[in-house]
């Protein structure tokens, strides 16, 4: 049975992080709200008073009779299934507490766009969002990125490898959506983020190689991947790069 992914349709947003590991592994899914009343099934499940475990906001995957809300817990769940996750429980926790970094970081990186509220238009906070700019640039992008690198250099398996991973000598789901931040953060502010991956060069290397895989390479160039714009997490206002 194919996985069923909702989220919203004209975005890649959070759900691009399932998208990426569904893709890799080759998983059969459906993505439920692009399909014709797609979005009235994905507002059923969101607003039903039947629904006894209602998701609180898309992304959520339903796997049969189990849905699973918030991207890091539904890589979780899938990582393991789609042989994206290391065996060991120990590696598997590690690579769930990358993915939470990353969902940290996500966070920071829609709040330089909308410091105010996700409710305003980015015009109704431009102000607020150039004030706030420079300090991501200046301090939390390099901290966040500086701590992948020290991830990847301290995993062992990188010391003969071309191709670095995160955890493991293997393709994670962890080096999916780091691949996705680095791709996002190039869009959204290039000239900052292309000075720091200077500073980063295993960051820059799992950057250039994940796409290299086979499924994914396929996927990246097909109509299904959809184009970064202003209604995601990254979008790219010129007045805050630097």
């Amino acid at each position: 049975m194919a996985y069923q992914l909702h989220y919203w349709p004209g975005i890649q947003g959070r759900g691009e992080f399932v998208r990426l590991a569904l893709e890799a592994a080759g998983a059969p899914y459906l993505d439920v709200a692009r399909d014709p009343g797609g979005m009235a099934a994905m507002e059923r499940c969101l607003d039903d008073p039947a629904v006894a475990r209602p998701p609180f906001a898309p992304p959520f995957l339903v796997d049969g009779k189990t849905v699973i809300a918030q991207t890091a817990a539904i890589l979780f769940y899938l990582g393991p299934r789609l042989r994206l996750a290391p065996v060991r429980e120990t590696d598997r926790l590690w690579v769930h507490q990358i993915q939470l970094t990353i969902t940290d970081f996500m966070a920071e990186v829609h709040d330089v766009h909308h410091p105010v509220a996700g409710s305003l238009y980015y015009e109704d906070q431009r102000g607020e969002a150039l004030r706030r700019a420079p300090d991501f640039r200046g301090n939390r992008l390099p901290k966040f990125m500086r701590w992948f690198e020290a991830v990847l250099e301290r995993n062992p398996s990188n010391a003969t490898r071309e191709a670095p991973h995160l955890v493991g000598a293997r393709l994670s789901y962890a080096d999916l959506s780091l691949f996705q931040m680095v791709e996002g953060l190039l869009y959204a502010m290039p000239k900052a983020t292309r000075r720091v991956l200077r500073q980063v060069p295993h960051v820059a290397a799992l950057h250039d190689t994940v796409p290299r895989h086979r499924r994914l390479a396929a996927y990246l160039a097909s109509e299904r991947r959809l184009p970064f714009n202003e209604q995601g997490i990254f979008r790219h206002y010129p007045e805050l790069d630097g």
